[in-house]
């Protein structure tokens, strides 16, 4: 059982490993003076400035835009609206790298959803545009708006018959199970609000483009950019050092830099965007709403033996976007029959993207709501009811879990959080001033994927030493692990190693998304560490000059940045000093997990499309992330509030790399979900379709003073079937099965059952 908390300064020295300690963040002094350079940073000689125009109806069609006064404003340079911007090429297909369907209309004239973007203004100032884009008058022709999954237009919506599941008969079974339970659970529309907005800074030096922008997959982006503009690959630049959150709202390029690149070629000059938090939740999709209807059956043991799910999720009227509902419900548990629908319900939304846990978040809140709902209807204790329901092997697929210890979880969380304590009845615990008190578990899983990369390695005469990657860091820890990966496999110190992120012009890097960089990237360095190391081996037994020159094979070795034989660290020699004995001014490696024989070609378009993502192990075994999180609420009756009091949650993630960051990863996701369960939710105008909270003081987020102790614990062990250096998804993880803990608590503090988030004082004080 080990405790992530424990934090540890400045590097070990006693030869142990480095990967798995819990090192303090390398980037936190940069970012603590404020020396981390974002995006939006930048400020290139020439800037100009270009702010995107909301459009104010819900569906229909632009009429026309009178721009004359806003032309004439001061320090106006260009306005750009749906019957003068430059049409665009067609990038390759994200999915799969196949060409593209159609050229790229920046602002369409027809109006999808309320919000979409009809026109830009660039002028010297943000000010400056911003008061010419107010003198804009546009006409519209409005057409009939289906505002959300709520409306009584909404229909029914579109079967997804590939998310379908069939397992025995379910039907059949539910009928002859002893407990029942049926209830649907709702989710609204959730947007990502990272602490940095979106926005890019652009500009061309003939036909190659720069691109700043906040990005979560470099190469991919990239790819974008090239294919709007009609150029090499190589020709785009695509800049990333530093992410301010992203949550899988910034793995695509959008309309804001397509806005940015195609004003600075325009203009000749850089040209920045940068989209406001208002227009953040419009200018890209977030958590798509969703409603699903879980019947479950079990025997008179509380033993599974039906689930039958039917379930529907917003998207937008021209893409079909899927918020998996049965993402969770199909193998948390050993139930071995199951049938599950999901329907698509097309309303005037942006497309609703991924966001941290994307499918198993709502899936959960209602798979786990239902679960607490069977355990109060059996008289079994909720913790003990899922150990019953545990599952030996992959429900779903057959395959055999490479690790899952959702158990030990359990176990290990129950006993910290003091579970053999609590009263089976409801409204059964009060706080010393009267106010109630409920403890409520809920349990989670993140599926794992796999991806292909590259990672460099440069060591100079100067005893400088780089690892290189196009992969990213949103605030994650990457800086950190990658130099304990390489200082490992080298045999230096992390404090040796500098890290340089975040440049489509070093070795191409995986997608910052799907909780699998970590398990990728660290993988390839500790690679590419490996392969220096052998080369500065081989380099000091065979080059003229070298103080080991002719020593037998086998017999030398690195130990913090000096090689020696392996038996006299006292003839030690720094390992710059080796490489300028014998005249060499740099060394570098490039490695990556391609197949053999991959050709450059295919390389390229598994790097930009999902079309490279791939189970782990082969598929092999099933991978997945595990936890199980005890929740403590005080609830107020009487002025409908709900404290969240402590949080205890352990998690099975195999090999932490690093247990300080991982700890931070765990409460960040529990902070989101309490955000998830008690404030956040999109409110529609059922008019229009307008989004009336998009802002930071409607839209509600946690913050500190909502926020209570929060134990995190693992129970992981090192899964080398699901990375290379053991680790399992992290950062998703966390948020799952909070939002259904916190209602379970609440229903044990007061009787009432919440089953639509975010709870409100209204759920909580009607009855059921």
């Amino acid at each position: 059982m080990t405790d992530p908390t424990k934090r540890k300064h400045g590097d070990a020295s006693d030869g142990a490993l480095h990967l798995g300690s819990p090192l303090a963040r390398v980037d936190g002094d940069r970012k603590v003076r404020g020396e981390a350079a974002y995006a939006l940073d930048a400020a290139p000689a020439g800037l100009a400035h270009g702010v995107l125009v909301r459009g104010t109806i819900g569906a229909g069609t632009v009429l026309s835009v009178d721009a004359a006064s806003a032309r004439q404003s001061p320090g106006v340079l260009m306005v750009f609206t749906p019957f003068d911007t430059p049409v665009l090429g067609a990038p390759d297909s994200f999915l799969d790298g196949t060409p593209g369907e159609g050229p790229f209309h920046v602002f369409p004239a027809s109006i999808l959803h309320w919000g979409q973007a009809v026109a830009a203004v660039i002028a010297e100032t943000r000010q400056q545009a911003e008061t010419a884009a107010a003198l804009l008058r546009i006409d519209y022709a409005p057409g009939d708006v289906v505002p959300s999954i709520l409306s009584k237009d909404a229909g029914p919506g579109v079967p997804v018959g590939a998310v379908d599941i069939d397992r025995g008969d379910a039907e059949a079974a539910l009928a002859g199970s002893v407990f029942r339970v049926e209830a649907t659970y709702e989710t609204p529309r959730e947007y990502h609000v990272p602490i940095e907005p979106h926005g890019a800074v652009a500009w061309w030096e003939g036909d190659r483009l720069t691109v700043r922008e906040p990005s979560q997959w470099i190469d991919a982006m990239a790819r974008t950019y090239a294919g709007w503009f009609g150029i090499p690959f190589e020709n785009v630049r695509l800049i990333s050092h530093f992410v301010g959150g992203g949550f899988g709202s910034k793995v695509t390029a959008m309309t804001h830099g397509a806005v940015a690149a195609l004003a600075a070629r325009e203009l000749g000059r850089p040209v920045k965007v940068a989209v406001t938090r208002a227009q953040n939740f419009t200018a890209h999709g977030g958590r798509a709403a969703t409603r699903q209807t879980l019947r479950l059956g079990a025997d008179a043991d509380g033993r599974l033996k039906a689930i039958v799910q039917d379930g529907e999720s917003e998207t937008s009227v021209f893409v079909p976007f899927v918020e998996q509902l049965n993402a969770a419900t199909s193998v948390m548990y050993d139930v071995p029959n199951l049938r599950s629908r999901q329907r698509l319900v097309h309303v005037n939304t942006v497309t609703p993207a991924h966001m941290r846990a994307p499918g198993k978040h709502p899936s959960a809140f209602g798979l786990e709501s239902a679960i607490d709902e069977l355990a109060h209807l059996a008289g079994i204790d909720p913790v003990e009811l899922r150990l019953r329901n545990e599952a030996g092997f992959n429900p779903q697929t057959g395959q055999p879990w490479s690790s899952r210890r959702l158990r030990e979880a359990l176990v290990e969380g129950a006993r910290r959080f003091g579970w053999k304590d609590r009263p089976a009845a409801p409204r059964s615990m009060r706080d010393a001033d009267g106010a109630f008190l409920g403890w409520g578990v809920a349990a989670g899983l993140f599926p794992a994927l796999d991806h292909f990369g590259e990672a460099g390695l440069r060591v100079d005469a100067d005893g400088s030493i780089e690892v290189l990657s196009a992969g990213i860091d949103m605030g994650t820890g990457t800086y950190t692990i990658l130099a304990q990966a390489a200082a490992d496999a080298l045999g230096v110190l992390p404090g040796d190693v500098t890290v340089r992120l975040g440049d489509s012009e070093l070795p191409s890097g995986p997608l910052a998304g799907n909780s699998l960089l970590a398990g990728v990237m660290t993988g390839l360095v500790h690679k590419a560490a490996a392969a220096m190391r052998e080369t500065i081996i081989g380099l000091a037994l065979t080059e003229q000059g070298s103080p080991f020159r002719g020593s037998e094979l086998n017999t030398l070795d690195i130990t913090r940045g000096r090689i020696h034989p392996t038996l006299d660290e006292g003839r030690a020699v720094p390992i710059a000093d080796l490489l300028k004995a014998i005249g060499r001014d740099r060394i570098e490696r490039i490695e990556d997990n391609f197949p053999a024989g991959t050709s450059a070609q295919e390389r390229h378009r598994i790097m930009t499309t999902v079309a490279g993502l791939r189970p782990p192990d082969g598929g092999v075994s099933s991978v997945a992330s595990w936890c199980a999180h005890f929740v403590e609420v005080k609830v107020d009756e009487d002025f409908g509030t709900v404290r969240v009091r402590r949080v205890v949650s352990g998690f099975d993630c195999g090999r932490l790399y690093n247990p300080h960051l991982a700890a931070s990863q765990f409460r960040g996701g529990i902070v989101m979900g309490i955000g998830q369960a008690l404030l956040e939710g999109g409110r529609v105008d059922p008019r229009d379709g307008r989004i009336v909270n998009d802002n930071l003081g409607d839209y509600l987020i946690p913050t500190n003073a909502d926020i209570p102790d929060i134990e995190v614990f693992s129970v992981g062990e090192p899964d080398f079937r699901a990375a290379p250096m053991g680790g399992k998804p992290v950062g998703e993880i966390g948020i799952v099965g909070v939002a259904p803990a916190i209602c379970n608590a609440v229903f044990h503090a007061t009787g009432q059952r919440i089953r639509r988030l975010p709870l409100d004082i209204a759920a909580l004080l009607s009855t059921n």
